[in-house]
Formats: C-alpha cells, sequence, structure tokens
C-alpha cells in the first residue's frame, strides 16, 4: 500500500487519478503496477500495460501530462544504471549490432506499416503547416525537403536510411534526380523496388560505413536516431567524403533536450534496439569542423499528429492485421505510438531538420516555404 500511496501521490502532481473518470486517469486492474514501476521506471510500467496491469482511455494526454510534471524524476531505479553504463563504455551500434534495428523494427512486416503509413510509406514526421491530414502532411515534408536541398534535374542524391525509398521516390519523380538510397532492412529493399519500380532509384542493404563516392547531394530522413554517439563523428565524416564541395545535406532527426547516454528502457527492448538520441550539442561537435550548419528547423510539436494520424491507421485496420499479429502486440504498439505521442506533445522529445554546406554558401542560406506550392 506504501507505493500505491506513493504513485497516487507522484499522479496527483500531473492532474492524473487513479481509478479516476476522465480520459487521462489510468484504470489499474492488478496493483503489481506500482511496485513493478517504482522498481523499474518506464519498463516496468510498459510491461505491466502490455500484461493487461492497467488501462488509460488517452494514454497520449497521460504522458503529456507526466512528463509535463517531470514525474520521471522522482522515479530512478538503481537497475537502470547498467543500461546507462552499457551505453556509455560499449559501441552498441558498431558491426553486426547495426543491422539489429532492421530485423528487431522494419523487418516486422510490410503490411504492419503499409496499414499505418500513409501512401507514399513515409516512416518519419510530416510537416502540419498546412497540411490537414497525413497524406498531405507527408508530401509537405519530402517538398520542403527538396526545396532545401536545393535540388535540380540531373543531380545524384545519396538517402542514408532510405526506409522504403519514400524520398527517393518523390525526388525522382518531381525533380528528376537520381537517387541511391541504403538501408539495413531486408523488407524494406524488397519492397521499396517494387514502389520505385523504372525510376531511376538504387537500393542497397548497406551499412552507411561502407560509402565513399560522390553525390551532388546527401539526406538521411529518421536514421541518426540508429547512428549512436560514438558514432555521430563517424557518419559526419561518411557525409563529408560523399559530399560534392558545392552540395547541401540535409539531417532529419528527433533529438532530445539535454544530453543524456542511450535510450528509454523500454524504447530500446521492444521497438528500437541501441537507438540513441543526439541533443543540439552532440549534432554541433560531430559536424564543427566538416560543415557550415546552414539552418536548423524544429517542428517537434508536428510529432504529436503524425503519431496520432498513425495510431488511428494502425487502429482502424486492426481488424485485419490481427490474424498476424496477436494482443500482446496491439497493447506493446499503442503504448509506443501514444507515448511517444505525448512525449511530443510535452516538448520532451523534438524534431530537427539540420541543412549543411561544405565551406559555407556564398551570401548566406535562406530556408524555403511552402507558400507557392
Amino acid at each position: 500500500m506504501r507505493s500505491q500511496a506513493y504513485v497516487e501521490n507522484l499522479l496527483s502532481e500531473a492532474d492524473v487519478i487513479i481509478n479516476g473518470a476522465r480520459p487521462w486517469d489510468i484504470q489499474v486492474h492488478d496493483t503489481q503496477l506500482y511496485a513493478q514501476t517504482l522498481a523499474r521506471g518506464n519498463l516496468g510500467l510498459g510491461e505491466a500495460y502490455m500484461r493487461g496491469w492497467w488501462d488509460c482511455e488517452q494514454l497520449d494526454e497521460f504522458f503529456h501530462r507526466v512528463l509535463r510534471a517531470n514525474i520521471g524524476a522522482h522515479i530512478q531505479p538503481a537497475r537502470f544504471f547498467w543500461h546507462h553504463l552499457k551505453a556509455r563504455l560499449l559501441n552498441l551500434q558498431a558491426g553486426k549490432r547495426a543491422w539489429q534495428v532492421g530485423q528487431h523494427h522494419y523487418d516486422k512486416g510490410n503490411d504492419l506499416y503499409q496499414a499505418m503509413l500513409d501512401e507514399r510509406m513515409v516512416y518519419t514526421c510530416g510537416y502540419w503547416q498546412q497540411a490537414d491530414n497525413l497524406v498531405d502532411a507527408q508530401r509537405d515534408k519530402l517538398e520542403l525537403i527538396c526545396r532545401k536541398l536545393q535540388l535540380q534535374p540531373g543531380m545524384r542524391v545519396l538517402d542514408i536510411g532510405c526506409g522504403w525509398g519514400s524520398f527517393m521516390k518523390y525526388a525522382a519523380e518531381n525533380y528528376g534526380v537520381r537517387c541511391v538510397g541504403v538501408t539495413v532492412s531486408e523488407a524494406q529493399v524488397e519492397l521499396g523496388k517494387r514502389l520505385c519500380e523504372g525510376l531511376p532509384v538504387e537500393f542497397r542493404l548497406q551499412d552507411y560505413r561502407a560509402l565513399n563516392e560522390p553525390f551532388d547531394a546527401v539526406v538521411s530522413i529518421g536514421m541518426f536516431e540508429h547512428v549512436g554517439q560514438k558514432n555521430y563523428r563517424t557518419f559526419m565524416q561518411v557525409v563529408e567524403r560523399c559530399l560534392q564541395r558545392d552540395g547541401l545535406f540535409l539531417l532529419h532527426t528527433i533529438g532530445r533536450n539535454r544530453d543524456v547516454r542511450g535510450t528509454d528502457p523500454w524504447i530500446n527492448k521492444y521497438i528500437f534496439p541501441n537507438g540513441e538520441l543526439p541533443c543540439l550539442a552532440h549534432i554541433d561537435r560531430a559536424s564543427r569542423d566538416l560543415f557550415c550548419a546552414e539552418d536548423v528547423h524544429n517542428f517537434g510539436a508536428d510529432y504529436d499528429t503524425t503519431l496520432l494520424a498513425w495510431w488511428q491507421n494502425f487502429e482502424r485496420n486492426w481488424s485485419q492485421l490481427k490474424t498476424s499479429y496477436d494482443e500482446t502486440f496491439y497493447r506493446m504498439w499503442r503504448y509506443y505510438l501514444l507515448s511517444c505521442a505525448g512525449a511530443f506533445r510535452a516538448r520532451d522529445l523534438q524534431l530537427w531538420q539540420w541543412v549543411f554546406s561544405k565551406p559555407g554558401l556564398s551570401g548566406g542560406y535562406h530556408r524555403p516555404t511552402l507558400a507557392h506550392r
């Protein structure tokens, strides 16, 4: 009962009531939840949700309130020490480990992502400044990136972490460029080749560190989260050696407000193994003597809207997906999408687009808009 009272007191600071009537209040079905959460933090909380020990109608708003109230600062389980020590001492994204996220997450099944994502299969934050639906938000994001890179017909473009080829397909169709994309997911290559058939687009199942050839522009959209602090400098060196002197490099990545090693233990175990989110200083240190940072654009609040749209698609298509995925997976995926939505709503996580040049553009760089799309 002491653990229950402690948790109740913490949640009250976020205006969350246990077994309350509001949509962001949690409904507890098994009191083991309290000890598990205090002992294991979000890993215990997430696993308890997967087991059905608690529910919440509006999970995204629950996490928004908990994170805004900084409840996690009062729960620091000692057993997480090894999780953070590993991230500090070991290169968790080196060698064969770099392929684990492809096998664990992106190879789960193309049927899952086709049911959840937009028609272009874009698995990164949409741009909602002018859009009111997921399809338009993702189109606008791809268009904005093309404009930021100042693409011209005939250019050769490298996409590091190309996914199913959504950017490459859009850029080839609308800007007349040739693209090479690398990914560590076999499933993405298999489907991506079909989606981009007939276009000057090449998929490679390849680690980014093996790249060493010239490109007129380089883009990396939602892959840097898998690089790891020990490899940020190597990543930037790879881009520098591949980018032509007058070319531009756009980096699109989720980021943190603070310098924190490792990632959330539940996310690491169930969603993105070996992931690590950068802060602004990490990217600056890794790039500062290789590139000139021409522009930094934060539209992290748009990820909240994107994640909710993915959740709505997933929920709407669950009747077809549940023949291949069980109820535990459903609860896990719901927890993943909605807890992340809450984190972006709370501004605990950010989304940045950096634009880099090698020598610095004469006359400066001017961020394009979509005003005249």
